[in-house]
């Protein structure tokens, strides 16, 4: 697979993409004092063609057919400009744009305020194929922030958007672990997890745990809609989540720029980035290496990412495209601490001998299409050919390693999908309505072969002994179809209202051997069934002003059974044939908006119902024998407020600073998840004891998630101080607050970390970073792990230092 992708990207790469150019359109976007005006996007009304002025101002659109168009010329803090023209075979035609300055409205500060100082914005009302009005949302600008990007650093990159809980164990960098309003932050399953618009988890609706995660240093943003997704994407609660990888520089036929990291526990990192346009061609291209130790003892990291992307305009209408993502990883697992051991010395491990490996390749074919002026097509086709593996010791904590052999588990996933979404605006009673319509069809196979008998030595070696077998063997197999529409209603400039359907269908089988118990193999009889449902969605907006508005939304969610429900841990464990999928929904209230360029601000009340929880309970048969039952026990509500302003005061007393400029923000979070009326069993001494989980805490949902920050700027230069203040929460539900003996339940304390990071370029070519992770070094965690990468704590990383030089040309 890699050396397909090698090929490939190789022969994408060295295409010699210079065309003859039959007609020519450039100039200078120049402002009301005849300055440069950089990165305007110009843009061929009616086509998908399409280019950015450079440094100079300057920008050059080539090979466009003889004709008339409207050049519209878009630009943060200006007013829009939209230029007829004519072009003639051969021509070169020279056409100067001077810009006027435009008050900040609503709609301008979605995009930035004070012009690219802040790392946080919203998505337009309607953005290329997809209707954001109404939904809370949020867009992390990732270039915009001081971070340790080379290493995904979490609570630096999503510091400025409210209520976000993260699982830090992860040292490497490799997966990301958040959620948003009590959810359960493993692998951010609860999100659906996208990569420029497309699926990048193994299954959506089978097992969606992210195992891959781009490249902070690739990303130009992270678009987040909160729990409101259901309609346009998918029925996960906790929303969307979608990467929006880098796209080729439209004013440059050839960019390149080069970021080198290193820091403490021997940490490299090398990220080597290419791209540009020439005529009816645009690219794009990535590999970054990253190879460290972490933090703690037996712990270390090698990972390759790479990624090639083509467009071609094939004609004024129609755009194609290409995607190939490609990521290998080597990581030592250093495994879970009693908490004992934590409190003597977090840094410590006493598990040598696990690895777990994750090889990831995505392709993607994508087309655009412009059927008139007012409609648009886009069709996305994806696949994933990927391997989730792991070799270890995975006993409890509190039992020493044997040194004998090693358990191996193995996932395969072989998935693809098909998306095609179409957008169109229209007149109603004299108002601009927009609707969004779209078809999805996957198909997900996951091979899982687990409990292996693997060698008894101590490197990555996913190889069974001589004559082994896989004591576990099976496959899930899920079909997922579904259809939406959504509309947007202006009934008047101030009010707007969003409706939509989303209509899901979903069959799922799972079959193969579970066990062998005294060479007695155990068949899982196959388990098959198709799901047919439909969500419902409603938001709606109401500009006070033209920069503040109130908005509402209400979001039908769905979690389907997933193949860890229908895989019982153990050979007594029974699964209840009824168990059906959980359903709930989730509501917004919210105030947001901006004052003049040096304040903006959301805040807002949200509302979780999560119905038809699963779990397990204990249940004795008619001859007294004890099993565990898996079926649906009760519902959890998570409400609450989540809050974020940011200020800047130079801004708010005077236009412009000869010394800088400084901002100050604060993400604030209140999450009351709880159980409602939950019965439970559980075993003691022999017998069963019932109980109640009802007011009990939802298990990993900090109360409080709180992050302030102050980022000062001078020309050039930045540095961001920022402080994460994180509540307390518990790993059972049960609550339990004292720590069993495998460290497995118990409660995660309270904890605040700081982190301070600067930047600066020199003449916007030479890239200086550095920065200082958990700056006064506390000792926490985040997260008590049942089984892998565990069992037991798993530490978040101490003091950590990084130095970063680039280049671009």
């Amino acid at each position: 697979m890699k050396l397909v992708f090698t090929i490939v990207s190789a022969l994408l790469i060295g295409m010699n993409v210079s065309f003859a150019q039959k007609n020519v359109l450039k100039g200078k976007v120049l402002d009301e004092t005849k300055q440069a005006v950089p990165g305007v996007a110009l843009t061929l009304e009616g086509t998908v063609r399409g280019v950015q002025s450079d440094l100079s101002g300057g920008y050059t659109i080539k090979d466009i057919p003889e004709g008339d168009y409207i050049l519209k010329v878009n630009m943060l803090g200006y007013k829009e400009v939209s230029i007829p023209f004519s072009i003639m075979s051969q021509e070169n035609k020279e056409l100067d744009i001077t810009l006027e300055e435009a008050m900040v409205s609503l709609d301008a500060f979605e995009f930035s305020v004070s012009r690219g100082i802040m790392g946080q914005e919203r998505l337009p009302e309607v953005d290329r194929f997809r209707i954001n009005a109404g939904k809370k949302n949020e867009v992390i600008r990732v270039g915009e922030i001081n971070a340790n990007l080379a290493m995904n650093n979490s609570r630096q990159i999503f510091s400025r958007t409210p209520g976000i809980s993260i699982w830090e164990n992860d040292g490497s960098g490799i997966q990301l672990g958040v959620a948003a309003r009590g959810l359960n932050p493993n692998r951010s399953w609860e999100f659906n997890v996208r990569m420029n618009g497309y699926d990048i988890t193994p299954d959506p609706m089978g097992y969606p745990e992210a195992y891959y995660t781009p490249p902070m240093e690739v990303v130009e943003q992270i678009e987040i809609v909160r729990g409101a997704s259901s309609i346009q994407y998918g029925s996960q609660f906790g929303g969307l989540m979608n990467f929006v990888m880098r796209k080729p520089d439209k004013s440059k036929r050839f960019t390149f720029e080069t970021l080198n990291t290193v820091g403490s526990n021997g940490l490299f990192s090398t990220f080597n980035y290419l791209g540009g346009t020439e005529g009816k061609w645009s690219y794009t291209a990535y590999y970054q290496k990253r190879v460290g130790n972490s933090w703690r003892e037996n712990s270390y990291f090698n990972t390759d990412h790479a990624h090639v992307e083509v467009n071609y305009a094939a004609n004024n209408r129609l755009m194609i495209g290409l995607e190939m993502t490609y990521m290998d990883t080597e990581s030592q697992q250093p495994g879970g601490l009693t908490d004992e051991q934590f409190k003597t010395d977090p840094r410590s491990s006493s598990r040598e001998r696990n690895w777990f490996s994750t090889p990831w390749f995505i392709p993607a074919l994508t087309a655009e299409y412009i059927l008139s002026e007012k409609t648009k097509l886009s069709w996305k086709t994806f696949g994933t050919f990927a391997e989730r593996n792991s070799v270890g010791f995975m006993r409890p904590i509190n039992q020493e390693d044997d040194m004998g052999n090693r358990q191996v588990d193995r996932d395969f996933y072989t998935t693809y999908g098909s998306e095609v979404r179409m957008i169109t605006e229209y007149s109603l009673f004299g108002k601009a309505n927009t609707l969004a319509a779209g078809l999805r069809y996957f198909n997900g196979f996951i091979d899982r072969k687990q409990v292996g008998a693997g060698d008894n030595g101590t490197e990555m070696n996913f190889d069974l002994i001589d004559g082994g077998i896989f004591r576990r063997d099976f496959d899930f197999t899920n079909i997922n179809q579904a259809a939406f529409a959504e509309n947007v209603f202006r009934f008047s400039d101030k009010w707007l209202l969003t409706t939509g359907l989303r209509y899901e269908r979903i069959y799922s089988n799972m079959e193969g051997l579970f066990n062998i118990v005294n060479d007695q193999e155990q068949v899982l009889l196959p388990q098959n069934r198709t799901r047919n449902f439909l969500l419902v969605g409603i938001g709606s907006e109401y500009k006070i002003t033209p920069s503040m508005e109130f908005y509402s939304n209400f979001s039908q969610a769905y979690r389907p059974v997933l193949i860890s429900d229908l895989t019982p841990p153990a050979t007594t464990d029974i699964i209840d044939e009824n168990l059906q999928d959980s359903r709930g929904f989730n509501f917004d209230l919210g105030y947001r908006g901006a004052i003049q360029n040096w304040m903006k601000f959301d805040v807002g009340y949200f509302y979780l119902n999560y119905a038809d929880r699963i779990g397990t309970i204990a249940v004795q048969d008619d001859n007294g024998a004890i099993s565990q039952f898996r079926t649906n026990l009760g519902n959890s509500v998570s409400q609450g407020f989540e809050g974020y302003v940011e200020f800047d005061p130079i801004s708010a007393l005077t236009k412009t600073s000869r010394f800088g400029y400084l901002h100050l923000f604060a993400s604030l979070a209140f999450v009351d998840a709880r159980y409602g009326d939950f019965a439970t069993t559980s075993v003691r001494e022999g017998e069963i004891v019932s109980g109640n989980l009802k007011g009990n805490r939802v298990e990993n949902a900090p109360r409080k998630i709180n992050r302030y920050g102050v980022t000062y700027r001078y020309s050039r230069f930045s540095v961001t101080w920022q402080l994460s203040d994180i509540g307390d929460a518990f790993s059972d539900a049960s609550n339990t607050v004292l720590p069993n003996a495998a460290a497995t339940v118990g409660l995660i304390p309270a904890y605040r970390v700081q982190d301070i990071s600067a930047s600066t370029d020199i003449k916007r070519r030479y890239i200086f970073k550095a920065g200082v992770n958990n700056l006064t070094n506390e000792m926490y965690f985040t997260r008590r792990a049942g089984g892998y990468p565990g069992p037991g704590i798993m530490p978040g990383e101490g003091r950590t230092v990084y130095f970063t030089f680039g280049l671009k040309l």
